[in-house]
This record gives structure tokens, C-alpha cells and sequence, in this order.
């Protein structure tokens, strides 16, 4: 594999790119989002993964516009459309309510945040995804949570809305799906279906909540590497070729969190660390039925 970097990026199938390591905003109050966003900045990472239901895209997005020696075009921001909003009305309104509250003239992406809303909502929404990025507002669009037979559901949903709108391309492009991922919760499934179609990944809770702490395959790699084992678990999923978004509010671990460019697990440690649990830590909206 090509050495990895800070300034390490993956192409959408949109065209764009997205930095490969993000910061996750979730659960970050509000009165410290825009120090932790700084922080972050300052620390090299050039994503930012917040959401409308985080409550904090506001000073994510002062945080972003203070960063004066960044073009705002090397910084890659992202929110989500709610649960409550997975319709069309909902999602055309919460984009426009983002792009508000966080003051950036365009969002780089933005996800359904769950399959939830039915069938008729889902669909909804993403057509006001698709006008997002047709008017500008939004550059890259895809969506979390979702199961494979969610997935199968938006592919049927854009051929139909290429039928309706006129034409191939019409429907948009699914650049990104995120989900809880880590070596104990791999979707294999998932990642092999979004694989397929040059989508990217992006793993949320890649530290498992230090959960996993102790974990001997994690702790062993750890001591050779003269490394933490969240250092260890971030990059496990940057070498999986996924796009992990660690959290912290804390200014040592925003630091070292990114500090995992100067070693190299081998394809055999990769391999290894992962295992066939599925021990979901988070919420496990992929298991939903079409109908909710």
C-alpha cells in the first residue's frame, strides 16, 4: 500500500475527495465544539463529521470560518438530516437550515442519517439531496445506517427518480455510507456492497467507546508499536481503507488521535485484529425493516 498521511484523501464517485481521517463531533456540547474543531484544525485533520441532531453545527461551522490560514475548500464538512426529517420537505428544509446555523455557503456532505420514514420518506428525501447538490448547496450526499436492503431500496429509488427527472445521473450519486465499524463489528456485507461501487466507507465509533480497552490483540500490537490502543484501532481502519472519525474533547487525545503516520501495521496484524463478532455499541438502525 501507498504510505498514508494526514493529507491523505479518497475519491468519490462524485469526483470529489474526502480526507481519509475525520473528527467526530458527536455528543461534543456545544460550548466546546467550536475549541475542539479549532484544536483539530490546528492539529491537521481536515474533516469534520457533525449532524443536525448533535446540536453543535453552529460552532463547527465558526470554528471553520475562523481558520483563516485554511482555504475553505480544504476543509471537508459534514452533516446529516435526522431521524424526525427523513422525508422530502424535511430534508430540503434541514439543508437549508444547516447551511444557516453553521454560516459556510455549502455543506461537502450530507447524509440520511437513518433509514427511517419509510420507503416514501426515503426516497423523499434523498430527491432533496439530489436538488442540494444540483443547486449547489451540498457537494457530495449518501447516507448511515443503512442495511443492504436499504442500500438495494436507494438503488431502485435513483433508477426511478432518473426515469421521473430526466434522464441517467438524475437519480445522484452515492459517494459515502457511514456505520459503527471496528474489529468487532466489521460489516463485512456492507463494506463488500459499497465496495462494488467505489462508495466510501467512513467507520464511526472506531474506538469502540474504550469499550475494548485491555483487548489482548489490541494491547500486544500497542506495546510493539510503542503506541495507545486507540492510536492502534485508527489505524487499523485507515489501512482497511476505511475513513474512521475519532472523538474526543480532549486537547492530548485530539492531538494523538492523529499522531499515527510514523508506523505501519503488517497485512497479517490488519487480518488478525479483526473478528467475525457483531458487537454493536451504538445503535443498530441497518436491521430495520423497510417499513419503519
Amino acid at each position: 500500500m501507498s504510505p498514508l498521511s494526514i493529507n491523505t484523501t479518497i475519491k468519490l464517485p462524485s469526483g470529489h475527495e474526502i480526507p481519509q481521517l475525520g473528527f467526530g463531533v458527536y455528543q461534543t456540547p456545544a460550548q466546546d465544539a467550536a475549541r475542539c474543531v479549532t484544536e483539530a484544525l490546528e492539529a491537521g485533520y481536515r474533516h469534520i463529521d457533525s449532524a443536525a441532531s448533535y446540536r453543535n453545527e453552529g460552532p463547527c461551522g465558526e470554528a471553520i470560518r475562523a481558520a483563516a490560514t485554511i482555504p475553505r475548500d480544504q476543509i471537508f464538512f459534514t452533516s446529516k438530516v435526522p431521524v424526525k426529517k427523513i422525508s422530502y420537505e424535511g430534508a430540503k428544509a434541514q439543508i437549508d437550515d444547516t447551511i444557516a446555523k453553521s454560516g459556510l455557503e455549502y455543506i461537502d456532505l450530507m447524509l440520511l442519517h437513518a433509514p427511517y420514514g419509510g420507503s416514501a420518506g426515503r426516497k423523499g428525501a434523498w430527491k432533496a439531496l439530489v436538488e442540494a447538490v444540483e443547486a449547489g448547496k451540498v457537494r457530495n450526499i449518501g447516507v448511515s445506517n443503512y442495511g443492504v436492503h436499504h442500500l438495494d431500496e436507494l438503488e431502485r429509488h435513483i433508477a426511478e427518480l432518473e426515469e421521473e427527472r430526466g434522464g441517467k445521473g438524475k437519480g445522484g450519486v452515492i459517494s459515502v455510507g457511514q456505520w459503527e465499524i471496528h474489529p468487532w463489528c466489521q460489516r463485512r456485507d456492507i463494506v463488500d456492497w459499497c465496495a462494488k461501487r467505489g462508495i466510501a466507507v467512513e467507520a464511526y465509533c472506531p474506538l469502540v467507546q474504550a469499550k475494548r480497552w485491555g483487548e489482548p490483540a489490541v494491547k500486544k500490537l500497542a506495546e510493539k508499536y510503542k503506541k495507545s490502543e486507540a492510536q492502534i484501532l485508527i489505524r487499523w481502519s485507515l489501512q482497511k481503507g476505511l475513513v474512521p472519525l475519532p472523538k474526543s474533547v480532549t486537547s492530548e487525545r485530539i492531538k494523538a488521535n492523529a499522531d499515527i503516520y510514523d508506523f505501519e501495521l503488517t497485512p497479517e496484524e490488519v487480518e488478525d485484529l479483526g473478528t467475525d463478532e457483531y458487537d454493536v455499541i451504538s445503535w443498530d438502525p441497518t436491521i430495520s425493516s423497510l417499513d419503519d
